[in-house]
C-alpha cells in the first residue's frame, strides 16, 4: 500500500497572496504625499524668509519671491547693533538658561519622588500638578503682575526667571513622572542592597539612566521660553531689558517710520536659527524620550 504525500490543493482564485495590498499601498501613498505638502508648507517660509534677509529693501517690495541678487551681509550686522538684537539676544539667555537649569532639576526630583515613592497623598499632589497645566496664563497675568511687583522683582531677570520656572513646572514634572516609571526598579533595589543612599541612587543612578527625558523636557522648555512673548511684555517693561521677542516687536513698530525692512528680515533670521538648530541636534533624543516615557503615568 504506498502513501502519498498530502498536498493541498492551491485555490486558484485565491491569488491575494502573491500581489500587493493595493488598499495599504493607497493609504502609505496618500499619507507620504500629505506629509510631503505640509512639509512644504512649513519649510517654505523659512527658506523665503532666510533668502530674503539677504535682499535690499527694493528687492523684497519689487522682486519678493526672486533670489537675492548679491548677499546683503550688512542687513545681520545692522540688526545686531543698530537694532540692539544683540542686547536682546544676551538678554534671553540670562532668562532661558537659569530657568532651564532650575525647571529640569527640580521638575526631575520632584517627578522622582512621585514616581518612585508612594505615600499618603501622593497621587493626589500629581493630579495637582496636572491641573495646574490647565489654568490659563492669561488669566493670572494681572495677579501675576501686582505679585512680582510687590516682591519687588518687577523688571528684574531673576524676577522672569521664577515665572518661567513656575509657569513650565508642572508639565515638566508630568512628564517627567511617566519617564522615572519606565525606568528599572531592580537597578534602584540592588543600589539600596549594595549601601547607597537615596541621594546617590537618584545621581548616580536615575537620572544618568534618565538623559533621554530629561533632554526631551529641556528642548521642550526652551523652545517655548525662547518665544515666549506675554509673560515678558507684562513683568519686563524697561527696554533696556527687553527679551528678543519683545526686540523684534519693538523693532516692527520702528519699521513704520524707518523702513528698514532688510534689517528686520535679517533679525528675525538670527531669532529663529538657534531654535532650529537646537531643534535638528536634539530631535533623536526628542522622539526616544517621548516613546520612552509618556505612556505611563
Amino acid at each position: 500500500m504506498t502513501t502519498e504525500t498530502f498536498k493541498p490543493r492551491k485555490n486558484e482564485d485565491d491569488s491575494t497572496g502573491n500581489q500587493p495590498d493595493i488598499g495599504a499601498f493607497i493609504s502609505k501613498s496618500v499619507l507620504n504625499i500629505v506629509l510631503a505638502i505640509w512639509a512644504v508648507v512649513v519649510i517654505f517660509p523659512m527658506a523665503w524668509l532666510l533668502y530674503s534677509s539677504f535682499k535690499t529693501d527694493k528687492e523684497i517690495f519689487f522682486s519678493p519671491w526672486a533670489l537675492p541678487a548679491a548677499p546683503q551681509w550688512d542687513n545681520f550686522s545692522r540688526a545686531w547693533t543698530e537694532a540692539h538684537i544683540g542686547d536682546y539676544f544676551l538678554n534671553s539667555f540670562l532668562v532661558v538658561l537659569p530657568a532651564l537649569f532650575l525647571i529640569v532639576f527640580l521638575s526631575a526630583m520632584a517627578a522622582y519622588v512621585l514616581a518612585r515613592f508612594p505615600f499618603p497623598g501622593n497621587r493626589f499632589i500629581f493630579y495637582l500638578f496636572m491641573a495646574g497645566m490647565l489654568f490659563p496664563v492669561f488669566m493670572a497675568l494681572i495677579p501675576l503682575f501686582f505679585l512680582v511687583r510687590t516682591l519687588g522683582m518687577l523688571n528684574t531677570y531673576h524676577g522672569l526667571v521664577l515665572v518661567y520656572v513656575a509657569y513650565s513646572f508642572p508639565f515638566s514634572v508630568f512628564f517627567l513622572t511617566g519617564f522615572f516609571k519606565s525606568l528599572p526598579s531592580e537597578l534602584h533595589e540592588a543600589a539600596i542592597i549594595d549601601g547607597a543612599n537615596q541621594y546617590q541612587v537618584f545621581f548616580k543612578i536615575m537620572l544618568p539612566l534618565a538623559q533621554p527625558g530629561l533632554i526631551s523636557i529641556g528642548i521642550f522648555n526652551f523652545l517655548g521660553m525662547w518665544n515666549q512673548y506675554l509673560l515678558p511684555v507684562v513683568l519686563m517693561t524697561d527696554s533696556k531689558r527687553y527679551l528678543l521677542t519683545q526686540g523684534l516687536a519693538f523693532m516692527l513698530h520702528q519699521q513704520y517710520y524707518k523702513n528698514d525692512w532688510s534689517g528686520l528680515f535679517a533679525a528675525v533670521s538670527l531669532i529663529m536659527i538657534p531654535s532650529l538648530i537646537v531643534y535638528v541636534i536634539f530631535q533623536g533624543q526628542i522622539q526616544k524620550g517621548i516613546t520612552v516615557g509618556a505612556l505611563k503615568g
